[in-house]
């Protein structure tokens, strides 16, 4: 009896000890899925290999892979169940295998146990089981069968790292266990001491007795000397794995959604989305994005991603603001990219696979949206009482620094009106309220306004002439206006875009898209402002209130200068530098000698500036990573247009330089004559564009090559930097020569004979 306990025991311990590394790894998960399926994992390797401890060694590790295999798809067809998952097993099956670590060390804790999040685990406490079960049982070494748990252990405590308590019982109990095993595990004492004499046997033992003493006196010697070294290393917090997997990415499509305002007006009747009842009257809101960052140039979500279960980690609640939970099913029609419109704030999510970022409340798809995807959404709204607002102060500090940060060199109009605005009104909220009037009075909403949030189209906006498209504007523009002069009043500010929903359920269009501001209030939480005009009549002229300084020529003319650190809206903010480019053009020959040595002067200067100018297109394409690649097909187009008389003006976007571009075939069009000329090329920035358009736009040409691959890789690298690849450089770099020499093609034998010889490339963007 005695030795079948003793036999019974190390097994069993094995089993206890990998199940206690489920234990401390499912601190961190939704509910006790996890440390139930490691735990079966467990039992079942260690007992498979005391079942078959009788058989040849070989055939141990083939038995276990097929009864492993057969587990892990039992586990994961329990883990899809409960997490709701349709489809066939076998793609699960595939995508957990193939992404489960990826997964499971970016996912929103708590982690929800789908099959792509507890495939790991499982496997991990199998082959340690099997392992643990071979050298402690067959080899009956079990100090070193103790050492995959132990292992096990450890790799669990470092996934949890901070995002959860200090394991405290677990390790005693892991500890104790440990040493249980090794005490049972002893070997007796050996038969052949029998017939020594007694007093040979006490010397024996207390010469062991005596070696045990000083084997302790020399660990607890260690542990006083090099332990305050080694806990000197250790940090207080535990290192999270997390930030060494990158998190799932979007494009610039959706880091930057307030860009896409003007193109939804534009078509108001476009299907995006539809959506179910929520119970309540009248209209409510839904989000697509929360855009914390400004640089000057560009409003970002700056979001950092996590794979997310069913269930969203919960946001404090605010002291006294009342919570409603509202439940609301939407189905995507046209909507494009990847991010999700949730009713603020989500709590939990049915239907689709998402990432979600708990600081901005933001939600994405790691898949673009498909038409027909339905999902359903649980949120929590909080409601703060309007009539507290007056009273209620902002807070300041790091906490809030995102929220006020602003990009250099803020136009001096911008920062007089802000100060006028911010005069005799010292509370926060009488801050916000005089701004939101201020826009709501002096502007007007208009759907055929171009995009454009950067500075120089602020400025346009707030004080440009009405005659010639300023003060006019689409939400994109009174919503970046209201939190860039909040922010400079003091006020910690964001802007959201999202759509108007009728609370009964229905379609929502491109019509019903709008942005918005928030402030954010002490105790109150962040507060939606409307600075919208409330009627159709028109708005008093912004003169009337506030006179600027001497508003800046319309976008079709020469912008002002801006120091070299000051964001501009005519260059990409992220675009690389291009390759090395060629320093100085040939010297003008003057002729001084002979006919025949000047002659030879003036053609080797055309052999060079063609040497020259071949060399530049050559480093400009090859030359580099994808980002200068990119950067330097886009001056070849650019160089190309003011090569043919059609430079691009500063102000369009990408997008709008490439549709200027498909016009350049024709004549350029006649500005009116109080428009100064065109303003000097420069690569477009991307999100971008004009606050006024010409009258008389001139036709595309339909024989010249398109430019969307250019354009594509272009707003990668300037919203995305780094992420563009060498598919998309050479495609680009293809567009951008195959583009140039179309135009080219279509000028006159004479012109293309000079657009060969001509240095300006050589110095245009040195």
């Amino acid at each position: 009896m005695v030795r079948l306990v003793r036999a019974a025991t190390v097994p069993v311990v094995l089993v206890v000890l990998l199940s206690l590394s489920g234990v401390v790894l499912g601190r961190i998960y939704a509910d006790a899925l996890l440390a139930e399926l490691v735990a079966g994992a467990a039992l079942l390797s260690v007992g498979a290999g005391v079942a078959a401890r009788r058989l040849p060694s070989w055939c141990i590790a083939p038995l276990s892979v097929v009864l492993l295999t057969a587990y892990t798809i039992g586990a994961l067809q329990i883990a899809a169940d409960r997490a709701a998952l349709a489809g066939p097993l076998p793609p699960i099956v595939a995508d957990a295998l193939r992404n489960g670590i990826p997964r499971l060390l970016t996912a929103m804790i708590p982690v929800e146990p789908t099959p792509d999040t507890v495939v790991v685990p499982v496997v991990a406490a199998w082959l340690a089981g099997l392992a643990a079960g071979e050298v402690a049982l067959r080899a009956r070494r079990v100090l070193l069968g103790l050492l995959p748990p132990t292992a096990l252990y450890g790799a669990a405590l470092y996934v949890v790292g901070p995002n959860a308590g200090s394991a405290g019982w677990p390790t005693l109990a892991f500890a104790g266990l440990v040493v249980l095993a090794l005490v049972v595990s002893a070997r007796p004492a050996a038969p052949e001491l029998d017939g020594i004499p007694a007093g040979t046997r006490a010397a024996v033992r207390a010469r062991s007795l005596a070696g045990a003493a000083t084997g302790l006196v020399v660990l607890i010697g260690l542990v006083a000397t090099v332990g305050p070294w080694v806990s000197s290393r250790v940090s207080a917090t535990p290192a999270d794995p997390r930030r060494y997997v990158q998190p799932p990415q979007v494009d610039s499509l959706d880091e930057s959604p307030l860009n896409r305002i003007s193109g939804w007006a534009l078509a108001p009747e476009q299907k995006l989305l539809e959506v179910g009842p929520t119970g309540a009257k009248g209209t409510t809101r839904l989000r697509l994005a929360v855009l914390p960052d400004y640089d000057g140039i560009t409003w970002r979500v700056g979001a950092t991603y996590r794979n997310a279960g069913r269930v969203l980690p919960t946001p404090p609640e605010l002291p006294g603001v009342p919570v409603t939970t509202v439940t609301q099913r939407i189905t995507v029609d046209q909507l494009t990219g990847r991010l999700l419109p949730v009713l603020p704030t989500p709590a939990g999510i049915d239907g689709t696979r998402i990432a979600y970022d708990s600081s901005t409340g933001t939600v994405i798809r790691p898949e673009s949206l498909s038409p027909g995807l339905t999902y359903t959404v649980t949120s929590d709204t909080q409601r703060p009482d309007v009539n507290l607002l007056p009273t209620a102060d902002v807070p300041d500090g790091d906490a809030v620094a995102r929220y006020l940060k602003i990009g250099a060199s803020v136009p001096a109009d911008i920062q007089r009106l802000a100060d006028q605005l911010a005069d005799g009104n010292g509370a926060a909220y009488d801050r916000a309220a005089a701004i939101e009037s201020f826009l709501a009075e002096h502007y007007r909403k208009v759907a055929d306004a171009p995009s454009g949030h950067a500075y120089p189209n602020l400025q346009y906006f707030l004080f440009g002439p009405r005659d010639r498209g300023g003060q006019v504007g689409t939400s994109e523009q009174f919503a970046a206006s209201f939190a860039l002069l909040a922010r400079i009043t003091g006020l910690p500010s964001r802007v959201v875009v999202g759509f108007d929903t009728p609370a009964r359920g229905g379609t929502v269009t491109g019509g019903d898209a709008i942005a918005w501001p928030e402030v954010l209030f002490d105790e109150l939480g962040w507060v939606a402002f409307d600075p919208m005009p409330k009627s159709d009549e028109t708005p008093r002229p912004v003169e009337d209130d506030f006179t600027p300084k001497p508003s800046s020529p319309p976008p079709t003319s020469d912008p002002p200068s801006t120091p070299a650190d000051s964001p501009s809206a005519s260059a990409p903010p992220a675009l690389a530098e291009p390759a090395a480019r060629s320093h100085g053009v040939p010297a003008v020959v003057v002729a001084s000698g002979a006919t025949g040595s000047v002659l030879l002067l003036l053609v080797a200067a055309v052999a060079s500036v063609l040497a020259q100018r071949r060399g530049l297109r050559r480093r400009r394409l090859t030359t580099g990573g994808p980002d200068q690649r990119i950067t330097g097909a886009w001056l070849e187009l650019t160089d190309a247009l003011r090569l043919a008389g059609r430079p691009v003006p500063s102000h369009l976007s990408a997008t709008e330089a490439a549709a200027f571009a498909a016009t350049a075939a024709s004549p350029p069009p006649r500005a009116p004559a109080a428009e100064a000329p065109a303003a000097a090329p420069s690569p477009a920035t991307a999100g971008t564009e004009a606050a006024v358009r010409p009258a008389t736009p001139p036709v595309p040409d339909a024989e010249l090559p398109p430019l969307d691959e250019l354009v594509a890789a272009v707003n990668t690298v300037a919203f995305a930097p780094g992420h563009a690849d060498e598919g998309q450089a050479s495609r680009a770099g293809d567009q951008s020569v195959a583009f140039s020499a179309a135009l080219r093609a279509k000028r006159s034998w004479w012109r293309r004979a000079w657009w060969s010889v001509n240095p300006g490339p050589l110095r245009w963007h040195r």
